[in-house]
């Protein structure tokens, strides 16, 4: 069974910078993509940084110039660096992956139980 599990959400001040980790464990044949996500009360869930197996990355034009993704692929894991955080950046942020089971299922998303992040002073 694949697991994701996220470290690193916490309260920080307005300009001040924030590192989230998400480790994938389990029986893992391949992972094509690793994202993270957010998400506020009543609105859907939106992408915001998406890096490929081959480090091709992504980000929401929300979060242009301000954070980073990067990733391990030896380590199955993923790392979303916040800086210049802003109060709209809070949120519950939820690790994903694309990835292929070590049993025999196809490709499919995987999803983190999310980290609250909290931008105020």
């Amino acid at each position: 069974q694949v697991q994701l599990v996220e470290s690193g959400g916490g309260l920080v001040q307005p300009g001040g910078s924030l590192s989230l980790s998400c480790e994938v464990s389990g029986s893992i044949a391949s992972i094509r993509s690793m994202n993270w996500y957010r998400q506020v009360p009543w609105n859907q869930r939106e992408l915001v940084a998406q890096i490929t197996s081959g480090g091709t990355t992504l980000y929401a034009d929300s979060v242009k110039g301000r954070f980073a993704i990067s990733r391990d692929n030896a380590k199955n894991t993923v790392a979303l660096q916040m800086n210049s955080a802003k109060p709209e950046d809070t949120a519950v942020y939820y690790c994903n992956a694309f990835a292929r089971d070590g049993v025999g299922n196809g490709f499919r998303d995987y999803w983190g139980q999310g980290t609250q992040v909290t931008v105020s002073s």
